[in-house]
């Protein structure tokens, strides 16, 4: 397997496939980079680098007992792309991973990155506060650290029904979908799933947001049912500098899986502008 480690001995593990400019994808919670399996052979296809990791504590990634935060994230990001050499690179994240792009671009990218591509973003802020009365309530991520902590097994065979948005009405359910899900998350490490709650619902991408300056692309599904489209996507692309929008209707929070197609149009039609 192809690792580097970190400063604090964290292996993060990564697939790097084929030559061309280097597009780098940042996986939700609590996946790993075998999520981006269909963006990994479209693109390779394509004529471009691919190139996909797992977060510390995720998939094949050591199961590390603490840097489950965004810094430190961001962090390990900059210390593969170094390690990987990789320049005019494309960040595409889907959910967390989107949060983690924009940050690792904010706060290490320059020079490095051409283009950001946020995918049913975390950003710019989800938990509800007094500076943000529409986010969700502390209340749903306390259910989702309990269900991980302490069912993960079925919790996380439950959650692939609203992710995926087979809860609607003549949704396509496909069992491959769901149990590659499952097999992901229990890949990864309890602790770092339970505390990694706290980076993707609790951190504020605001000034992140607004520090970039280069082309960054929002796609957002309007039924997403784990991150809500107005307080997401429709949040984000105001705060860019050079953002641009595309929501879909009808399209739940794992669109790269279920509506592959569609978005790998739209991606590579922003890469190649």
């Amino acid at each position: 397997m192809s690792t580097i480690t970190v400063k604090d001995g964290t292996e993060i593990y990564y697939k790097d496939w084929g030559t061309g400019q280097p597009l780098v994808f940042h996986h939700g919670w609590p996946l790993s980079g075998d999520d981006w399996d269909a963006q990994m052979m479209f693109f390779l296809q394509h004529g471009y680098r691919v190139i996909a990791h797992d977060r510390r504590g995720h998939g094949r990634s050591t199961q590390s007992s603490s840097g489950h935060d965004m810094d430190t994230y961001a962090a390990d990001v900059a210390e593969l792309t170094q390690a990987l050499d990789l320049k005019d690179a494309i960040h595409i994240g889907h959910s967390t991973g989107g949060g983690k792009a924009i940050h690792y671009a904010a706060k290490h990218g320059k020079g490095r990155v051409a283009k950001v591509v946020l995918i049913s973003a975390v950003t710019p802020i989800m938990v509800q506060s007094a500076t943000n009365p529409d986010g969700v309530p502390i209340s749903v991520f306390d259910e989702i650290r309990a269900g991980t902590a302490f069912n993960r097994a079925q919790y996380y065979e439950d959650f692939t029904i609203p992710f995926y948005g087979y809860n609607r009405e003549g949704a396509k359910i496909s069992v491959g979908i769901r149990k590659n899900w499952w097999r992901q998350g229990m890949m990864g490490g309890v602790k770092a799933h339970v505390e990694g709650i706290k980076a993707f619902s609790e951190f504020d991408f605001t000034e992140d947001l607004k520090s970039v300056d280069i082309p960054v692309l929002v796609l957002h599904g309007e039924d997403d049912q784990i991150v809500p489209f107005p307080i997401s996507g429709a949040k984000s692309v105001k705060l860019l500098k050079n953002g641009k929008l595309i929501s879909y209707p009808g399209f739940p929070h794992g669109m790269p899986a279920t509506e592959a197609a569609t978005i790998n149009k739209d991606l590579l039609e922003f890469i190649k502008s």
